[in-house]
């Protein structure tokens, strides 16, 4: 994904977003850049630090979704964080440094899936041995329960055994043995020739897995930090085993898990994900423009703003934060910032924070025209979900050009009367306009319905009315 253009990535995000092109172009610049500073000298990478992206535009409009489609088209670690929360705790805002912590945990998951991933054959290896060797047991299984006591070989059953007679009854055991072997063997290939065709899927077996015991988490308060009490002794007790009776391809789940999780080496996924999250990760600051106070005398909660802005400010910067898996340095993190700035401006935020924002991106107020594309045009658009979901239960459901067009014409009246929410209303509209379909669906005799015009007007006739209408036109 990394040898994408800037025109590549773009055309990536189009699929999902409509509209806002500006902001797609910045953001595919700013990945593009990240390309780029990988192929330089290391003396030169270090000096090249990411620019921040400021995204400004109501809500509802994609910004969001931009950054989060954008980190899953690289596969990077992603979080997001909303700028309020760390009002909550006060000024002084020792929690921020969560947003950082939270990035390692993503960063950790993702490298820890890749690394599975390429374990996963080895491990479907291992599992189908084991399930056989549930099915039919092996030889040293079988022998084991055969196996005589410690002075066996002075005392027989009845007594003391010649040498001869010692001699001749091995070789008659060694016989029955690998008469018994030709024949297990011959079984098992019948039962792994079987399970490559599916047909013992739904068998019951036991199986043995780590007995995992429940951690108990000491959280240590701000710091972040917790220690599991059951794991603090755990690597040095030798781990417990359970038998547990599943289905054959419920064991095939859980032992390719188990084998996989055995095949890793998790201080090599703590590095690379630590490395991960350094160089690729992505921080997503939202309703930043809430901790934004105008100039002036400020008292009360403004300070409050302020001091949170004062504490996200080194994190931006570059600083090294202290995590569970080691420590993480900051300075070529991606931030991208965003807010509806109504009430504030960019410039009211402190001159250091902007500064550390170059990038400013306005995003456009969504139109009629964009709702019909946002309703028709992207791989998983909302018609398209609807349908889905209905067709679940055996009714399609089909939506005329007229009747697309009218709620498109709904959701942006009903922004522009109402609280402008974006996209959403879409959500709000569709969700209203199925509702008696979706409740009455098992009584339904019809397989097929047709949602037109009148029928959207219908649902709505209380809801938007002429007179309202003509508020709006000067």
């Amino acid at each position: 994904m990394y040898q994408m253009t800037p025109k590549e990535i773009v055309q990536e995000l189009d699929k999902y977003i409509i509209g806002q092109d500006e902001a797609k172009k910045s953001v595919a610049i700013a990945l593009r850049n990240r390309y780029r500073r990988s192929l330089l000298s290391e003396k030169m990478r270090e000096e090249i630090t990411p620019k921040n992206i400021l995204m400004m535009g109501p809500t509802g409009c994609g910004k969001t979704e931009i950054a989060r489609r954008l980190a899953k088209l690289m596969d990077a670690p992603f979080v997001k964080v909303e700028a309020t929360k760390f009002t909550e705790v006060g000024y002084v805002g020792r929690d921020v440094d969560s947003m950082v912590r939270d990035l390692v945990e993503a960063s950790i998951r993702i490298t820890k899936q890749a690394m599975l991933e390429e374990k996963y054959s080895i491990a479907d290896e291992i599992v189908e041995e084991k399930i056989i060797e549930a099915i039919i047991p092996g030889q040293k299984k079988a022998a084991s329960s055969k196996n005589r006591g410690p002075f066996d070989f002075i005392l027989g059953n009845s007594g003391y055994l010649s040498q001869k007679e010692e001699y001749e009854q091995q070789q008659q055991q060694k016989e029955q043995t690998e008469n018994a072997g030709m024949d297990t063997d011959l079984a098992r290939e019948q039962v792994r020739q079987q399970l490559r065709e599916g047909l013992l899927e739904e068998q019951y077996i036991e199986i043995q897995v780590t007995d995992a015991p429940k951690a108990n988490n000491l959280d240590l308060g701000n710091e972040g930090m917790s220690i599991a009490i059951g794991n603090i002794f755990g690597d040095m007790a030798p781990k417990k085993m359970k038998n547990k009776k599943v289905k054959v391809k419920d064991a095939r789940k859980i032992l390719r898990e188990e084998e996989a999780q055995n095949l890793i080496d998790m201080d090599q996924v703590t590095d690379d994900a630590l490395q991960n999250a350094e160089q690729n990760g992505i921080i997503f600051i939202d309703e930043i423009d809430k901790i934004a106070s105008g100039s002036g005398y400020r008292s009360g909660a403004d300070v409050s703003r302020e001091g949170v802005q004062r504490d996200i400010l080194p994190i931006v910067e570059g600083s090294v934060i202290n995590t569970k898996h080691g420590p993480v340095k900051t300075d070529h993190i991606l931030f991208i910032g965003a807010g509806a700035f109504h009430t504030a401006k960019p410039t009211d935020l402190i001159p250091e924070l902007q500064g550390r924002f170059p990038i400013r991106v306005e995003l456009e107020n969504l139109d009629k025209e964009t709702f019909v594309k946002i309703l028709t045009v992207p791989e998983n658009a909302l018609l398209k979900q609807h349908k889905a979901l209905l067709e679940t239960e055996g009714i399609e459901i089909e939506f005329t050009e007229e009747a697309i067009d009218e709620i498109a014409t709904m959701a942006f009246l009903m922004n522009e009367q109402t609280e402008n929410i974006g996209a959403r209303r879409l959500h709000t509209i569709l969700e209203k306009l199925l509702e008696d379909i979706s409740f009455n669906i098992p009584d339904m005799e019809e397989e097929k319905i047709v949602i037109d015009q009148d029928y959207v007007k219908e649902k709505f006739a209380e809801k938007i009315h002429p007179e309202d209408i003509d508020r709006y036109i000067l």
